[in-house]
């Protein structure tokens, strides 16, 4: 470990004086190194060139990440790494790539082959997204980190800053974000179809993993035989030290607020990614949790009613997202909204409405004289009711079609063509929106905000789960990068 900590430090030590190369040089130039080893400059990589990648997390949704980047035709895998390079998950992924080499710690991946890629694709859970990707663009190697983009607000804070000051290509794996809605939404926003919005309704009411979990669980479950091919250790990463149980791995980690981001994190990111990004709405100034139902300081609520409130904006006025999860907890929908299953066992309201029994996971904005619905990821809008749509159709602007996938335009944007869709300054604060919807529902409390601080000015404990758990022992280091 102390020769992993100087490491760290050396290396970082090295790029700090000198300039990385940006990513949209057109032409190949190879890595520079110092006469220690140490990465002076990266490569820069021609349009003709493939990129080489390094995967840390080749199982489950790391592994369909891995195919999906593999199926652009436009780079070579030559590192797989994976606490558990033995699991059923992860063995299709090495058999797919036998040439790669493979390890165990990204540390060790980080020391001994850091000259094999350009570029590292980080598919583990939330909570151990950030010390890889620090280490990597302090390296000098482009990133591409599944959503959300931290746990934490303060880690995403130090990645957007990281961004800026190695200049590598950044995208968090939201894919819709390359997609119909994304420019749908931007060309809407820009010859105002979409304006003078103040409220949007997000939802994602299906089954998650923890729904059907003790409230009344006081502390983590424990099984000591830990299999034989996962090192748990490194599992843990900055996490305080605990007992190994299946409940905390292949994605039940989204259960825990030590570990994941509940149905938040996972979905916010493919259902108000362009309604955050276009209305620039920035980071609110209160967070509400209008309703927890099955509260535990461990793990996620049973259901969840979050009112994100954001200010006046330039032109633009003050917005209120209004976030709802949990299977029964599903919101009104607007009249004119289309065909929905109606529980023949809920009474209409006295205005007659039906409440919907099963919504899919998706969104309502509401502007003056618009109102839109739809989905997640990359499904477009809908202006409803239909009757608004065909007054709407002639005055409707012509939306240009994606030129690339996520996958492509973050290989694009290495090779100098393209910049990305949803780079870290667009996907971190994004995500910081995330967390301190997070850190209201697991204190169960209104989240009152500083902006320009960015502080919780209402909470001392809120205030300091900006930053999380204090990392373990010889974790820190990676937050000095």
């Amino acid at each position: 470990m102390t020769s992993r900590r100087k490491f760290i430090k050396r290396t970082a030590g090295a790029l700090g004086a000198f300039t990385v190369v940006p990513g949209h040089v057109l032409f190949a130039k190879p890595e520079i190194r110092n006469a220690a080893g140490e990465l002076v400059k990266p490569r820069v990589i021609a349009p003709s060139d493939k990129i080489n990648m390094a995967f840390c997390g080749i199982g489950n949704r790391g592994g369909q990440i891995l195919q999906e980047h593999n199926s652009t035709g436009m780079i070579n895998t030559t590192v797989l790494c994976d606490v558990d390079m033995g699991a059923k998950h992860t063995v299709k992924s090495i058999g797919d790539h036998p040439k790669a080499k493979q390890y165990q710690d990204f540390r060790e991946m980080f020391e001994k082959s850091a000259r094999e890629f350009d570029a590292v694709c980080v598919g583990t859970p939330d909570f151990s997204h950030f010390p890889i990707t620090i280490l990597a663009m302090s390296q000098g190697k482009h990133v591409y980190v599944e959503k959300p983009l931290t746990r934490t607000f303060y880690e995403s804070e130090l990645l957007i800053e990281a961004a800026k000051k190695y200049g590598v290509v950044t995208q968090m794996g939201n894919q819709g974000h390359s997609e119909g809605n994304y420019y749908q939404f931007k060309s809407w926003v820009e010859n105002g179809i979409i304006k003078d919005v103040t409220r949007i309704t997000a939802h994602m009411n299906g089954r998650r993993r923890w729904h059907d979990w003790d409230v009344n669980m006081k502390k983590y479950p424990v099984n000591p035989v830990i299999p034989d091919t996962l090192d748990w250790d490194t599992w843990l990463m900055t996490a305080e030290k605990h007992g190994y149980h299946e409940d905390f791995v292949n994605g039940q980690w989204r259960c825990w607020y030590e570990h994941g981001m509940g149905a938040l994190g996972d979905w916010g990111a493919h259902i108000i990614d362009t309604a955050h990004q276009f209305l620039e709405l920035g980071l609110p100034f209160e967070v509400d949790p209008i309703k927890i139902k099955g509260h535990n300081k461990l793990f996620f609520p049973m259901e969840s009613t979050l009112a994100f409130k954001f200010p006046k904006r330039k032109n633009m006025p003050a917005c209120t997202i209004t976030w709802y999860d949990g299977m029964e907890n599903i919101p009104q929908v607007p009249k004119g909204f289309g065909e929905i299953e109606v529980d023949p066992n809920i009474p209409p309201a006295s205005n007659g409405v039906m409440q919907p029994a099963k919504l899919g996971a998706g969104k309502e904005i509401y502007g003056k004289d618009l109102t839109f619905k739809g989905g997640s990821h990359g499904s477009t809008l809908s202006i409803i009711p239909p009757e608004a749509a065909k007054d709407m159709e002639s005055k409707l602007p012509e939306v240009p079609e994606s030129p690339s996938n996520h996958f492509e335009n973050f290989h694009r944007a290495i090779q100098g063509t393209e910049k990305t869709n949803s780079p870290f300054e667009i996907s971190g604060p994004l995500s910081q929106v995330f967390c301190l919807g997070t850190i209201a529902q697991r204190l169960n409390t209104k989240i009152e905000f500083d902006r320009k601080e960015k502080q919780i000015t209402n909470n001392k404990l809120a205030n300091e789960l900006l930053k999380g758990t204090r990392p373990r022992k010889g974790w820190e280091e990676f937050y000095k990068l």
